[in-house]
């Protein structure tokens, strides 16, 4: 008997009368909520409006839902369209079963249509976003936790993780919990990603590209330690080879993006700043405040355009200007043209 583990749920559903509340999709709705959360933020401080983010998440969480289920039945159709299975459980998502790799893919074409309708970058959404989504991953792998699924080979670690369920051919035993191994990956790769485009300024997808990378990098040595039925290609898991070729395409995207489009997006959403929303950083929102301050006055101070006409500080005496014009004009010869001339010049450099 192991004297410490983690123990598992005995149960992942709780009935509220008739209506099953179910820790999976439990896991999955805090998730999405702290990803628009975090994004939402993110995307103020970029300079874009409130509630975008909010906006296109509607379009992107259904999108990563389906895109998510397609890729593990498609990936483990054994289980839904064999001998003795039924169809049917390919729909019921509450069961488990949510390939990050589908959810990411249709995902990011719910949200590209979202911010197509918005009229807003993708790349710069993308980078808002990206911590967010690799906090949401966090919390939904404590769902598989309530389900008693995605753990790795048998341990006796004091952090090993309890199976008791023997359905759908589990053993119970202590197991290594990959489950948490994720999540905890998944936290760090939150906070790097936070940190680098802090430090590093990421800018037109680079910040999300270091996500992916970084997923990339724990999703292989985790994977590497399931035991579940997978598929394999020359030894390795199906899931290591995709995580390998999506690292590769992420670095490549920052190599190449960084040497094309350096730095950061200089405006993420068009009209936000004249709609009155706060943007940017202290120093640039009062910048900004200054520059709409005499926009909306309408006109310069005198002493405003003599300052900057003259950046040395030296500024025309307007009272001595207009002393010299009336004597030019009184000492002037009235058939003389050129005085009157000299007198108008006078004025107009007052």
């Amino acid at each position: 008997m192991e004297l410490a583990y983690i123990p598992s749920p005995s149960h992942g559903v709780v009935y509220l009368g008739p209506i099953p509340l179910r820790g999976y999709a439990f896991c999955i709705i805090i998730g999405v909520f702290v990803a628009v959360w975090l994004g939402n933020k993110r995307w103020i401080a970029r300079g874009g409006r409130a509630g975008t983010v909010a906006d296109i998440a509607v379009w992107a969480v259904p999108f990563g839902l389906v895109g998510g289920r397609l890729y593990h039945v498609i990936t483990d159709y054994e289980l839904y369209f064999g001998d003795g299975r039924d169809w049917v459980d390919a729909f019921k998502v509450w069961q488990g079963g949510l390939g990050i790799w589908g959810a990411i893919a249709l995902g990011a074409l719910g949200a590209w249509i979202g911010a197509r309708r918005r009229g807003v970058p993708m790349p710069a959404y993308a980078d808002a976003v990206a911590p967010g989504i690799a906090f949401a991953q966090a919390i939904g792998r404590w769902g598989n936790w309530f389900n008693q699924e995605l753990y790795g080979r048998e341990t006796h670690v004091p952090w090993a993780l309890h199976i008791t369920s023997s359905t759908d051919g589990r053993v119970p035993g202590y197991y290594h919990p990959t489950f948490l191994y994720e999540s905890l990956w998944c936290v760090g790769v939150a906070l790097l990603v936070i940190w680098a485009d802090r430090r590093f300024k990421l800018g037109h997808g680079r910040a999300f590209a270091l996500y992916v990378a970084a997923y990339c990098v724990g999703r292989g040595w985790i994977e590497y330690m399931r035991v579940d039925d997978a598929h394999h290609i020359l030894g390795l898991r199906l899931n290591d080879w995709t995580a390998l070729l999506v690292f590769l395409l992420a670095v490549a995207y920052i190599w190449v993006s960084s040497k094309k489009r350096p730095g950061r997006e200089a405006e993420v959403e068009p009209g936000a700043a004249a709609a009155g929303e706060p943007t940017g950083t202290g120093a640039e929102a009062d910048a900004g405040d200054g520059e709409a301050d005499g926009a909306a006055g309408g006109e310069v101070s005198p002493a405003s355009a003599a300052d900057a006409k003259n950046p040395d500080g030296a500024r025309p005496d307007a009272e001595g200007a207009g002393r010299t014009e009336s004597t030019d004009a009184q000492d002037a010869d009235p058939k003389d043209g050129v005085g009157l001339k000299d007198g108008a010049g006078s004025a107009k450099q007052g």
